[in-house]
């Protein structure tokens, strides 16, 4: 779209990169073993949520066969005293799987399995035992018990994942200048091109990887400020939306972890005149989607919205005051607002949903460091349980 006064738009200087992060130890010395039989067992690599709410965590187990269903795995612990998720005098956490998916970095018939974290099943002074209880930074089971309630309305969710690029030795965005800042905003969003999209490699592998895993993976591109990228899960049903965010998000620091980078889903790495990293949710449900009567439904439910801003807003992602002010592409997080086709509001509808009159609606409201199983468990309950 050209500028409304007549101007011609020109792009800021790009600065090209130099450089070269290599890793910690040589890759290729792995390539001697990564073909091995495995003499019929597989690999299993447990995935949970850590202390924090947002760092991962995982270890291996192995298995004679491979497993048909989540259902199949056997339950596992691990310490949490470690992780900042119980004490040192009563530390076992206790793992259910819940999703498995095939493992892009072991290949073959070797697995990555989701799993949630519980207080372990405990005898009771009457002899009786006391079934798992969630641990408080398990906040999948709450949104699995919403989302089983509202089954019947087929919830969709497509998941923006927005992301900082750092250099893991200064912290710093990938390629930007040592002691200084690249070029301002305006040729790196969906560029191509030497200093304009950086660290391509890492982008191209973690989207190879989570399509081999099985993850619904829809889309990447590199985003408004340089080092800054995005891809897309969805669309995704249910508790789906929240399990494959989180494996996908595994995925990418695995990756990272190979190219020797760091990822960050800080809400504004950068402070000043550079844009933040969203976590933009798109919402649908049956009565959204409904021929001629889903527009309707649509200002229904946003209007429902709308009365519980503040309760969104304190689970959409720590920092998010950093992001929401209503500059750069944000709506103020004081302040609910919606509108067609506007970048700026708490709600954004496209443009072609009045017209066709159904569709779905985006949230852009979260950040990018988002609990997807908050997230989309309030969008629910907020829609279609209250």
């Amino acid at each position: 779209m050209s500028p409304t006064n007549g101007e011609k738009h020109t792009l800021a200087p790009v600065f090209g990169t130099n450089g070269q992060i290599t890793q910690l130890l040589d890759p290729e010395i792995w390539n001697r073993f990564k073909d091995l039989d495995q003499s019929g067992k597989i690999c299993a690599e447990y995935v949970w949520i850590g202390g924090t709410g947002e760092d991962l965590r995982s270890k291996t187990r192995v298995l004679d066969s491979v497993p048909k269903s989540a259902a199949d795995l056997p339950d596992w612990n691990y310490d949490g005293s470690s992780t900042g998720q119980a004490p040192g005098d009563d530390s076992e956490v206790y793992l259910k799987p819940r999703a498995i998916y095939r493992d892009p970095f072991r290949g073959g018939d070797n697995i990555i399995v989701l799993t949630d974290a519980y207080e372990p099943p405990r005898v009771q002074p009457d002899g009786s035992v006391k079934a798992p209880v969630p641990i408080p930074t398990n906040t999948r089971a709450a949104c699995a018990e919403v989302m089983e309630k509202a089954a019947s309305h087929e919830p969709w969710f497509g998941i923006e994942q927005e992301y900082t690029v750092l250099d893991a030795r200064t912290k710093w965005p990938l390629g930007w200048p040592t002691n200084g800042f690249p070029g301002p905003q305006g040729p790196y969003y969906c560029a191509a091109g030497s200093g304009c999209a950086i660290g391509r490699d890492l982008i191209e592998a973690h989207l190879k990887a989570c399509l081999y895993a099985g993850l619904n993976v829809s889309g990447v591109n590199s985003e408004v400020m340089p080092s800054q990228w995005e891809y897309q899960v969805g669309p995704v049903t249910g508790i789906d939306g929240g399990d494959q965010l989180w494996m996908s998000r595994y995925i990418l620091v695995r990756c990272a972890e190979l190219y020797n980078v760091e990822v960050t889903f800080d809400p504004k790495p950068i402070p000043g005149d550079w844009n933040g990293t969203g976590g933009h949710v798109n919402y649908s449900t049956n009565e959204t989607r409904a021929k001629n009567t889903g527009w309707d439904a649509i200002q229904k439910q946003v209007e429902k919205l709308g009365k519980r801003h503040a309760v969104h807003i304190a689970a959409y992602g720590e920092g998010n005051e950093r992001r929401l002010t209503g500059k750069h592409e944000t709506s103020s997080m004081h302040d609910f607002s919606w509108g067609v086709a506007n970048r700026g509001c708490s709600i954004r509808v496209g443009r072609m949903v009045p017209v066709e009159k159904s569709g779905y609606y985006e949230d852009r409201r979260p950040a990018s460091n988002l609990d997807p199983y908050q997230v989309t468990r309030l969008l629910v309950e907020t829609t279609l349980l209250m």
